[in-house]
């Protein structure tokens, strides 16, 4: 019944979602802030909150990040004209903490949210509507890539097993949800000290079985140099200059 509830309202809504983009990350494995490097004359945060911008089903974007980096941040988004950015806030202690925090900073009538890494730039218009068109009929919607390589389990330097890689996705951001249902989940997890790594997995462990959508390969997250080489290959591919 609440689902049906809810898919009449969707005409209502006209898709619209708010974002919540998570770059409260320490960079650890980058051996440098990650959102403040620069690819082809725009820095990574900048792609991140320029892709949904330009996005007319985006309605709200908030920004989490580190303490010392609210002022650069703040100045960023003044300066690239973000008129959907509302707030930047300082985030917290695990990715759920800040993931949380932002989406109790979002205006009231948000009824989809969407958590995206902000250490993904490359994330397109075509996936960002995608993902709110399927979350708008079923209250959840998350990028997936298919695993194309042999899968194998391993203990102590030892193969003692393989996994059906036809079963095996990785998984993406952004990842859109009923807000109620995400904060719901996340707090949830902070309550029980609980560590995920995604949204998805919080809101699993609350028996809810999110949809999925086809991701995209270009839709990389940096972390470690290496992938900094894969982005300006991605950014040459789309015809720019570097």
């Amino acid at each position: 019944m609440a689902l049906k509830f809810f898919n009449k309202l969707t005409h209502f809504y006209e898709l619209k979602c708010s974002v919540v983009i998570v770059a409260a990350g320490t960079s650890e494995r980058m051996g440098r802030d990650k959102i403040s490097l620069a690819l082809g004359g725009k820095t990574v945060l900048e792609r991140c909150i320029g892709a949904f911008e330009s996005c007319d089903e985006i309605d709200e974007i908030v920004v989490v990040t580190r303490s010392e980096l609210l002022e650069q941040v703040a100045d960023l988004v003044a300066k690239g004209g973000f008129s959907k950015v509302s707030k930047v806030v300082k985030g917290g202690l695990t990715r759920q903490e800040s993931a949380l925090i932002g989406i109790s900073e979002l205006n009231g009538k948000t009824m989809l949210v969407a958590v995206h890494d902000g250490a993904r730039p490359f994330v397109k218009d075509e996936l960002i509507r995608s993902l709110i068109d399927c979350a708008s009929h079923h209250r959840s919607a998350i990028p997936v890539i298919p695993v194309s390589d042999t899968v194998k389990v391993c203990e102590n330097g030892m193969v003692t097993g393989d996994v059906d890689r036809e079963k095996l996705f990785r998984v993406q951001t952004p990842q859109v949800f009923d807000k109620d249902i995400l904060k719901g989940a996340l707090t949830h997890c902070i309550e029980k000290n609980i560590t995920v790594t995604d949204d998805s997995s919080a809101v699993e462990l609350m028996g809810f079985k999110p949809y999925t959508v086809a991701g995209d390969p270009e839709n990389i997250k940096l972390t470690t140099p290496f992938d900094i080489l894969v982005g300006e290959a991605i950014l040459r591919s789309g015809g720019e200059t570097l």
